[in-house]
């Protein structure tokens, strides 16, 4: 088999991003004492702010939920602020559209790039702030399961 195949890759790239996945989810789990961080993690409002900024940065909505997986299993993370923090990365995944449509378009999206880059932005953002008045009760719903 050569190693140049692009199924090979393809196929490779999976497994090492998988690979990559279990042992980020594993060391979050480990994170159960985040006390100096309290303030934050127990404030809804702040984690979804703060996986919209996580989310730009290192452009995977999958990472930042993958983390907020992590936390809640691991007790550090309340279920409202987790349900906030996967919100404000489908926020933050929006980010990459943006880019995109800058590299095409060399600068600011313009014609349809800017069309389809405004309604995943907007439609993410409108949901995103539908639900966050709701966490709680969503968050009440979801830990009857």
């Amino acid at each position: 088999m050569e190693f140049n195949n692009p199924i090979f890759q393809a196929l490779l790239g999976l497994v090492i991003f998988y690979i990559g996945l279990k042992m980020f989810s594993g060391g979050m789990k480990s994170m159960s004492h985040l006390e100096n961080l309290q303030w934050f993690i127990s404030n809804p409002y702040w984690m979804f702010l703060g996986a919209i900024v996580c989310t730009l940065l290192w452009q995977s909505s999958s990472l930042t939920t993958t983390a907020v997986i992590g936390l809640v299993a691991s007790g550090a993370l309340p279920l409202p602020s987790a349900i906030a923090a996967i919100l404000g990365a489908n926020v933050g995944t929006t980010g990459t559209i943006w880019i995109a449509g800058m590299l095409v378009s060399d600068g600011i999206p313009q014609g349809i790039t800017k069309q389809v880059a405004l309604v995943h932005t907007g439609v993410n953002a409108i949901m995103a702030i539908a639900l966050l008045p709701f966490i709680q009760p969503i968050a009440k719903f979801i830990s009857r399961f």
